[in-house]
């Protein structure tokens, strides 16, 4: 597996991107997460977004981090955002999830930021194993969905 930096708009970026948006509809049955991204939110020093390719060089696995602080939103001065994480059904549980998801906390450590930070839905019970196996704890809400009662909210020291 080759992980590799991409801007958030890259032509891969928006496959999977379309991809997991997809999903979220199915899951959820709306168009999709709705909070605003711009891509210059994962350009250093303030995020990153990563793709991950296998041996084809096709796109299999997403997900980028962008720098958080204190607002009206619910963040925390110093916390780094988990966004977009994304695997494509084909290459499901080899691990994939987690080595991109260490790929994107140490990048945030390096960068400064205290927490890495993520909000998910009760729909995505497998993403919750995920963060709740890789040392994320339930933390109060934030972002865009912090009003709906299926968002969970997750946080992990860095």
């Amino acid at each position: 597996m080759n992980f590799r930096r991409v801007p958030f708009d890259h032509p891969d970026a928006v496959k999977l991107n379309d991809e997991v948006q997809a999903e979220y509809h199915e899951r959820y049955g709306d168009g999709g997460d709705a909070t605003e991204l711009d891509p210059s939110d994962f350009q250093a020093p303030n995020g990153t977004y990563l793709i991950a390719y296998d041996e084809a060089d096709r796109p299999v696995a997403t997900g980028g981090w962008r720098r958080q602080d204190a607002n009206d939103e619910g963040n925390a001065d110093g916390d780094a955002e988990l966004k977009r994480m994304y695997v494509v059904a084909a290459m499901r549980g080899r691990g994939l999830a987690r080595r991109m998801l260490a790929a994107l906390e140490e990048d945030a450590r390096a960068a400064g930021r205290a927490r890495m930070v993520l909000e998910t839905g009760t729909k995505q019970p497998e993403a919750i194993a995920l963060y709740r196996s890789c040392g994320y704890e339930p933390c109060g809400k934030f972002g865009y969905y912090r009003f709906h009662e299926d968002s969970r909210c997750f946080a992990k020291g860095l």
